[in-house]
C-alpha cells in the first residue's frame, strides 16, 4: 500500500489547495463535525485567556472551529503545506490568529505553553506519529488538553467496508475530476492503514497522556471518525 510521506505529501497538498475547500463542502457534516471536536475540548470562558494551538490546520476550517468555540483565544495555527496555509491566511480572521509554515515534525520551533491543541486529519498523514505527540505533550501547560479529529476506524469489518465503497464511490472519482487523484488514493489508503480506535488511544497512554478517551461522530462517518481526547500530566514529565 503505497502513501505519500514528509515533502511529497506537502507538494501535494500544495497542488490541491485551491480545490479543497470544494471538495470537502461536498463531505455532510464536515465543518459540523469539526466544530463538535473542538466543543469537545471543554474550553473554558469562550477561549479567555487562552493560547491554542490547531496543528495540520490545511486551509483553515478546523482553525474556524476552534475559533466558534473559543473565540477569545489565541490561536496558532500551523500547517507543512504552504499552498493550504496561503489558503487559509488569506481569509478574514480576528487578530489573535497566527498562521505558521512548519511540519507537525517541528513543532519544538513554534514554542510551547499551549493550553489545548487541536488536530484534525493530521496523525495519520506524518511519519512519525509517536515523536509528534510526545512533541505536543511537550508543548502543552501540565493539564493542558489535546482533541485529535482523525479518521480512525472502529476495527469492524463493517466500518472498513463503508470507507472504501465511500471513497471508491464518491471521493477517488472527484479527486481524479479535481487533478488530485494521487492525494485522494493517498487519503483512502493511509485511512486503511492508520490505527483503529484501539490502537490509537493506547499510543496516546503510552506516550505520557492520560483521561484517554474516544468519541464518535453522527451520521455516516460513525465508527470511522472519532474525536479522541486526551489531557497531558498535571506535572511537567521529561519525553520518554
Amino acid at each position: 500500500m503505497t502513501l505519500l510521506h514528509d515533502g511529497e505529501l506537502s507538494a501535494a497538498f500544495d497542488h490541491a489547495a485551491r480545490r479543497y475547500d470544494l471538495l470537502t463542502a461536498v463531505n455532510p457534516g464536515y465543518r459540523a463535525d469539526l466544530r463538535r471536536s473542538a466543543r469537545r475540548l471543554r474550553l473554558p470562558g469562550r477561549g479567555r485567556g487562552l493560547r491554542l494551538l490547531d496543528l495540520g490546520c490545511g486551509t483553515g476550517t478546523s482553525t474556524a472551529a476552534l475559533l466558534a468555540t473559543a473565540p477569545h483565544a489565541e490561536i496558532v495555527a500551523v500547517d507543512a503545506s504552504a499552498g493550504m496555509l496561503e489558503r487559509a491566511a488569506a481569509k478574514p480572521w480576528p487578530p489573535g490568529v497566527s498562521f505558521v509554515h512548519a511540519p507537525a515534525e517541528e513543532l519544538a520551533g513554534i514554542g510551547g505553553g499551549f493550553d489545548a491543541v487541536f488536530a484534525a486529519y493530521l496523525f495519520r498523514n506524518v511519519t512519525d506519529p509517536d515523536a509528534v505527540l510526545a512533541a505536543v505533550r511537550t508543548a502543552l501547560e501540565p493539564g493542558g488538553r489535546l482533541a485529535v479529529h482523525e479518521y480512525t476506524l472502529s476495527g469492524s469489518a463493517a466500518h472498513r467496508a463503508v470507507w472504501t465503497a465511500v471513497c471508491r464511490g464518491i471521493v477517488l472519482p472527484a479527486g481524479r475530476l479535481a487533478g488530485d487523484g494521487g492525494l485522494y488514493r493517498h487519503l483512502w489508503r493511509s485511512v486503511l492503514a492508520f490505527d483503529t480506535v484501539p490502537e490509537f488511544t493506547a499510543r496516546l497512554r503510552r506516550t505520557g497522556f492520560r483521561q484517554v478517551r474516544a468519541l464518535p461522530l453522527p451520521g455516516w462517518q460513525t465508527g470511522i471518525t472519532h474525536t479522541v481526547v486526551a489531557a497531558a500530566p498535571d506535572v511537567r514529565q521529561e519525553t520518554p
